[in-house]
Parts: C-alpha cells; sequence; structure tokens
C-alpha cells in the first residue's frame, strides 16, 4: 500500500494550491460555501495530477532507472508493475473527472485540459527545447483560472501572468539545477537537457526572474489592493533567496517541495502570505 500511496506523488501536490488564488485575491476567502467548493476543487486536480504523473512514470521508468534521485520510484524498481499502474491511473483519473463535473462543467473541462496537457507533456513536448517549461507554466495558469469558474469570480490578468512567470522561473531554475547537477550524464537522463547549457538555463533564470518581478509589481500597483506594493520587498526577497539556492547548488531547485528544509525561503515566504492576508481582508 505504500508504494501505491507514493506513486501518486503526494509531496507535488501543493502545485495545486494555486487554484485558492482567485478566492484569496477576490476577498472571499471566509465565504465557507465557496472555500468548500474550492477545497474540493482543489482535490480534483490533485487526482488529476497524481494520474499524471503515474502515465509519466510508466512512459519513464526505463530512463529513471539510471537517474540516482528517480531509480527508487516503483515503477522504475519494479515493486509495481506497469498494468497495476495503469489501472491505478485510470481510476484515478476518473475520480477526478467526477469530482469536477460535480463543482462545475467548466471547472470540469479545465481539470481534463490540464490532464490531456500533461499527456502530451509526457508523450511529447518534455524533449522539445524551451517547450518543456513553457508547457509546465502553462499548467499552472490553468489551475489558478480553474478557480476562477469554481466560484464564478474576475480576477486580475496580472495575477495570472504572475503565476505563469513564477512557474517559468522555478523551470528554468530546476532545468539548471540538472544541468549542474548531472554534469556530462544529464542527456542520458532526461533528452531534452542536451539541447540546454548552463548559459542558456541562465539566460532563461535572467529573463524570468524579470518578468516575474515586473507582472508581480504591475499586479499590486494597479490592483483593488494598492498597498500590495508594500510587499515588493519580501517577494523580491523569496526570488533573489531562490536565484542564490539555485547558483549554490541547493537540492531545493530540483525538488521544489523541499523548500520547508531552507529557513530563509520559509521566513519569507511567511511574511508574504501574512502581509498579504492582513492587507486584504484587514
Amino acid at each position: 500500500m505504500n508504494k501505491y500511496i507514493e506513486l501518486l506523488r503526494i509531496r507535488q501536490w501543493y502545485k495545486n494550491v494555486v487554484v485558492f488564488l482567485p478566492i484569496v485575491f477576490v476577498g472571499r476567502l471566509f465565504n465557507a460555501p465557496e472555500l468548500v467548493l474550492t477545497l474540493l476543487g482543489f482535490f480534483a486536480l490533485c487526482l488529476a495530477s497524481s494520474s499524471s504523473y503515474i502515465i509519466n512514470d510508466i512512459i519513464d521508468r526505463e530512463a529513471d532507472r539510471k537517474n540516482p534521485e528517480k531509480r527508487m520510484r516503483p515503477l522504475a524498481s519494479g515493486t509495481i508493475g506497469v498494468p497495476s499502474a495503469a489501472v491505478a491511473a485510470a481510476l484515478i483519473l476518473a475520480a477526478a473527472l467526477v469530482l469536477s463535473w460535480a463543482i462545475s462543467m467548466l471547472f470540469a473541462a479545465f481539470v481534463l485540459a490540464l490532464f490531456a496537457l500533461t499527456f502530451l507533456y509526457s508523450i511529447w513536448l518534455k524533449n522539445e527545447v524551451f517547450a518543456d517549461v513553457l508547457v509546465i507554466a502553462v499548467n499552472f495558469v490553468i489551475r489558478a483560472v480553474s478557480g476562477v469558474f469554481i466560484i464564478s469570480a474576475t480576477i486580475s490578468p496580472w495575477l495570472i501572468l504572475c503565476t505563469f512567470f513564477l512557474s517559468l522561473f522555478l523551470s528554468a531554475g530546476k532545468r539548471f539545477s540538472e544541468l549542474s547537477f548531472l554534469a556530462e550524464k544529464a542527456k542520458t537522463h532526461r533528452k531534452v537537457l542536451g539541447a540546454y547549457s548552463p548559459s542558456i538555463t541562465s539566460a532563461l533564470l535572467i529573463i524570468s526572474t524579470s518578468l516575474l518581478v515586473m507582472s508581480y509589481s504591475l499586479y499590486s500597483f494597479i490592483s483593488i489592493y494598492p498597498y500590495l506594493i508594500f510587499t515588493l520587498p519580501l517577494a523580491l526577497y523569496l526570488a533573489f533567496r531562490y536565484l542564490y539556492l539555485i547558483y549554490t547548488g541547493s537540492e531545493i531547485a530540483r525538488h521544489t517541495e523541499r523548500a520547508y528544509k531552507d529557513k530563509g525561503l520559509m521566513a519569507g515566504l511567511a511574511l508574504l502570505l501574512a502581509a498579504v492576508f492582513i492587507l486584504i481582508y484587514a
């Protein structure tokens, strides 16, 4: 049973937290019915994500066996067979679609779109230079926008752009870190890494960081909560701290779910979240 739980990659579910952006930034977090619906939407997205992870692990199991950080995954290690994993993926996807349909037909369409794009990523786009990181960023946008249709809200396009550029920033950082960690073996572990170089990924980091800071600055300046502009120093600190971790070889750049290990990052994030909450709800 533990191996099946590991197959779900629950540690990656944090990526679906962006579905809460609409309810938080329209000031309706304490609307109980809408909060419950958003929580259900979060779990629907988590289930769809887990189904995608299983399919990706089925496809990548041979390559994962050569990766020092992935070789012990259930499918790569052989502790779970492909037929069992495929059945699990199908059942989990069905549960995700049923739950999302019960919330909203439009929300269900976004969940299905997320799964479809992730499937295309697994079988094709992850091997295309630049398309791989852009698809990951688009997936985050899909998650964020889906929350709009759960509560029938309207949010600033700049907030959506913040989500896109944040994901692009994290993805570029991951590619840079993978190249540094795997060195000359990078291409054998992930085909697309053969098309990247430290200089290219470093340029992507600079571009995505600049766009992220610009979009957050514009959003906070023109939003209905103008005092959010005072959170910009905290946002800058987080971006700079993460860049520092990337360039100093931290494992966090390859495994964002391990960000809790860095006290500076966690302190900055806690302060930013607290400041945003106070400025919107106080």
